[in-house]
């Protein structure tokens, strides 16, 4: 069976095309798990009255107190979920209808070459819309200039490329999901250094998703183009900074929980990169040379440099 993690806040301009799109897929065997965090709006009225008329495939529940935000909802459902696989859903999107059945596609391919007790994941593209669903890019990754190969565990440490609403794992990876992070950046982030650290990550180079952008996106889709996205950072040095320095902290995080399952390469990859606020700006450069913890593009290379030299 398929379980399908839906978090939600106050969703409810959009979450009846939501759901109506997940109900209308080419897949059916599937649960779909809406934990709200306390709304203040009719979304969790609308979660209960699609329980009601859908029981046993869609179940709504409340938290009793507001978790404090989107990555705090996903991980409380991500840490009691185990099933066959898992699927992560945002409450403003449109899945496509052969999502599940080209994630499950892939996700059964990519077991009968590794074996089912390894923890894989999977992710797929997107297609990239404004509010009214009018298309501002056919595809994330190119729009992101992102490559979805650029998965390996030296690189997943500095920057995440899975996005979270197009994930899906296996129950191996969820046996892993057990304790709430100390410091998180985002949950999908979180989940793709798991699948790095001690399985293997795939993806679908299609989109399966209408990844809705709008202004209460906690996250959204910005164009990394080379000229463009360095004077970004030279404008916004503080906050690029900050995000550097929220991947070390993470880098420490999880190498507090999972150090005893880590081997000696991984321990020292996440021990350098964890350490990094510690070192002069010479040593952070040699770090990131020794490990390859660049971030992919030439744009975001120069970037991450610039942001080390003058912060």
């Amino acid at each position: 069976m398929i379980s399908i993690l839906l978090p939600t806040y106050n969703g409810e301009k959009f979450i009846v095309e939501l759901i109506d799109s997940i109900l209308a897929q080419s897949v059916k065997e599937f649960r779909l798990y809406i934990l709200d965090d306390r709304s203040s709006d009719n979304t969790f009225s609308i979660a209960c009255e699609y329980a009601r008329r859908y029981p046993g495939m869609i179940i709504a529940e409340q938290n009793e107190v507001n978790t404090g935000g989107a990555k705090q909802n996903f991980m409380r459902l991500m840490m009691r979920t185990r099933d066959d696989y898992i699927m992560l859903c945002d409450q403003d999107d449109i899945w496509l209808d052969d999502k599940i059945e080209l994630s499950l596609e892939r996700m059964i391919e990519m077991e009968n070459t590794y074996d089912s007790s390894t923890p894989i994941l999977v992710h797929t593209d997107l297609t990239v819309t404004d509010e009214s669903l009018q298309i501002i890019s056919d595809s994330y990754k190119s729009m992101a200039n992102i490559d979805f190969g650029f998965n390996r565990l030296n690189n997943l440490v500095a920057m995440n490329i899975p996005t979270g609403c197009t994930i899906m794992y296996n129950r191996a990876l969820s046996m892993l999901i057990t304790v709430q992070p100390d410091f998180f950046v985002m949950h999908d982030w979180w989940v793709s250094l798991i699948a790095a650290s001690f399985g293997e990550i795939g993806y679908v180079d299609a989109p399966t998703v209408l990844y809705r952008q709008h202004e209460r996106n906690s996250i959204g889709a910005k164009r990394v183009l080379s000229l463009e996205y360095v004077r970004y950072v030279l404008s916004n040095i503080n906050v690029m900074a900050e995000k550097l320095d929220n991947s070390y902290r993470q880098a420490r995080s999880f190498l507090k929980i999972y150090s005893d399952d880590l081997n000696g390469v991984q321990m020292e990859l996440f021990s350098a990169h964890g350490l990094m606020n510690r070192r002069s700006k010479f040593g952070k450069l040699c770090t990131m040379i020794r490990y390859n913890t660049f971030l992919y593009s030439v744009a975001r290379k120069v970037g991450q440099v610039i942001v080390i030299l003058l912060s």
